[in-house]
């Protein structure tokens, strides 16, 4: 779990410099105090009171330093020039010790996590996006960098250094009348403690509000991703009707128990603010009256309690602030803590120039291989498979037999529980994962399509790739046919998702886009399964001059596909049942000849 600490090593690198602008910052809102102060003695010299003692030793010292006699108009000029320098003169130096450091700290660290955030994501293992979509994920990145982005200024540059200036109010107080001072500094606790218990209570309606506002927006990613869907089946009214009571369930807790809370506890603060004040004010008249303190003092006195007081509302708006904000960032730093998977050694390698490529001959070795998703329920039980190089091998089974999971072990998406894979008979598990993986490729059911060129889809695995290399792959993956009617050819834009490219010509984009890397194993995983007739008589076609020219590992539904293989592998409730050629499998009547005559009746195998 995520806590305080976390907020705060958000900014460790930057400590010393932060420490250094809170300090600037600080001396700054203590040195405002100076001008309520000279204003206080000039009263005192104008009304005939004497100026304080300190005031008037300091005097003294400069008059002999500059040869001029002591008089009122010469004690007017000093006070005045302390006046200048605390105001006009600091005024073009102030923001460049204080603002800039605030913001320059701030977009520093947003640049710094939202780098570890994109590492994050790169490297966490697959089933974390099982259970977290998209909207979810970017949501709680989005407002966690972004809200310590504007928290950091407020705390830095405002809230600290404001507690600074209370504190130097209760020193000039003090040194005027104690009794005031006690009395203003415990109400002052008295009304900051109050207000810091009740944001409490507060921050938790906070954190369950940024709950109810992730799960909305994670419902309305799903509703874009899946809008076509939603239409198919005319369920608009239904999904607006749901995110309808999210949004009331949000505006509840907003209005009723959050905004509420903050009125009635501002309500709260002016009352006993303003009596505060009031008191104040009563006490020292009093003692002005009594002659116990000076006509400066008085105002002085008075102009500084006021100032203490009316930076209780900023000290706590921005105690809100920071409440309504946290529990979004905690959110944040429990995302950076999920453990990572696998893949994080991926920007390792990337960073290690000593690594060299592997090159492989194709083969392949499943010994005693088992796993599950889940510890109680095994998807794959001792599998045991031998691919040779260059041989093709289908994996063929009713839907959950474990086919598509074997490929994940493989790609070392996930590692077994028993047993080991071996590729040229190293265990996959020694070598490094991402210059092992970049001899694999694989062509998926839904070949994903970033938005951009049509070229930078095919290079996006081999940006070296020559554009000789490219037009190869495409021809032999029959792309070609579909790129001479593109508007620009290879220029042409996709689309996000490859909107404008149908599934076809996507699982084309996706054949050409594996060979160009010129994998060692080339996988397809149901390439042709959601296509039409057409379509996929064509990746067919481009499948079969692949056959061959390097391992070649194919899961198919529609048996059409795997005829030609070398290898027909057969799973069956996570286990192998069945090896052999087509006609070998079909002679044998088991459950690859039941699964082909249902297909050739043209019935669904299950």
């Amino acid at each position: 779990m995520a806590n305080f600490r976390d907020i705060l090593n958000y900014f460790r690198p930057y400590w010393s410099l932060s420490i250094f602008s809170i300090a600037a910052t600080s001396i700054y809102e203590i040195i405002d105090l100076v001008v309520p102060y000279a204003i206080g003695q000039i009263l005192n010299l104008l009304s005939g009171q004497p100026l304080d003692k300190p005031l008037e030793g300091a005097i003294a010292t400069i008059s002999s330093l500059t040869n001029n006699p002591v008089n009122k108009l010469f004690e007017l000029g000093i006070l005045l020039s302390l006046i200048f320098i605390v105001t006009v003169l600091r005024a073009p130096i102030q923001p460049w010790l204080t603002s800039w450091f605030h913001w320059d700290i701030a977009f520093k660290a947003r640049r710094d996590y939202s780098q570890k955030a994109i590492e994050k994501i790169l490297t966490l293992p697959l089933e974390f996006y099982d259970e977290n979509n998209a909207g979810r994920i970017a949501g709680r990145v989005a407002r966690g960098i972004a809200n310590h982005t504007w928290t950091y200024p407020e705390i830095a540059g405002q809230l600290i250094p404001k507690l600074f200036r209370v504190l130097g109010i209760f020193v000039f107080i003090w040194f005027v009348d104690w009794r005031i001072a006690v009395l203003y500094l415990i109400s002052f606790v008295i009304i900051l403690g109050f207000t810091l218990r009740k944001l409490q209570r507060l921050i938790w309606h906070d954190n369950r509000m940024d709950k109810y506002m992730e799960d909305t927006e994670s419902r309305t990613s799903e509703i874009i991703t899946n809008i076509k869907t939603v239409k198919a089946f005319a369920t608009e009214a239904k999904e607006l009707q749901r995110q309808k009571q999210r949004l009331a369930r949000e505006l509840t807790v907003t209005e009723y128990r959050i905004h509420k809370g903050y009125v009635k506890l501002n309500t709260w603060q002016k009352t006993v603010i303003q009596f505060c004040v009031f008191l104040v004010l009563g006490l020292t008249l009093v003692e002005t009256v009594k002659g116990q303190i000076s006509l400066g003092h008085f105002i002085m006195t008075l102009t500084l309690s006021s100032m203490a007081y009316a930076e209780l509302e900023p000290i706590s708006i921005l105690a809100e602030g920071f409440a309504r904000r946290s529990p979004s960032m905690l959110r944040f730093h429990e995302f950076l803590k999920v453990p990572l998977g696998v893949d994080a050694n991926n920007l390792l390698e990337e960073r290690n120039t000593s690594n060299n490529p592997y090159q492989f001959t194709g083969k392949v070795e499943f010994s005693h291989v088992s796993f599950g998703y889940e510890s109680e329920r095994q998807v794959l039980q001792d599998i045991n498979l031998l691919i040779e190089p260059y041989q093709t091998v289908a994996l063929v089974g009713r839907s959950g037999s474990g086919k598509s999971t074997l490929v994940k072990l493989l790609l070392r998406y996930f590692e077994p529980q028993q047993g080991q894979i071996l590729i040229d008979g190293h265990d996959i598990r020694s070598l490094a994962v991402g210059n092992y993986r970049r001899r694999l490729a694989i062509v998926h059911q839904e070949v994903d399509v970033f938005n951009g060129t049509l070229l930078d889809n095919l290079m996006y695995g081999s940006p070296n790739a020559s554009f000789k290399q490219v037009e190869e792959a495409c021809k032999i993956s029959r792309l070609d046919e579909v790129i001479q009617h593109l508007p620009q050819g290879y220029y042409t834009v996709v689309g996000e998702r490859g909107v404008r490219l149908s599934g076809g010509q996507r699982q084309r984009l996706g054949i050409a886009r594996a060979l160009i890397v010129e994998p060692d194993v080339l996988i397809f995983d149901e390439a042709t399964s959601s296509l039409d007739y057409e379509s996929e008589r064509s990746i067919q076609l481009a499948m079969r001059s692949i056959l061959g020219t390097r391992t070649t590992i194919i899961i198919a539904h529609r048996l059409s596909t795997v005829r030609e293989a070398d290898k027909i592998v057969v799973l069956d409730q996570g286990r192998i049942v069945e090896i052999g050629s087509h006609d070998e499998l079909l002679r044998h009547e088991g459950i690859y000849h039941r699964l082909h005559s249902l297909q050739e009746k043209g019935e669904l195998v299950s």
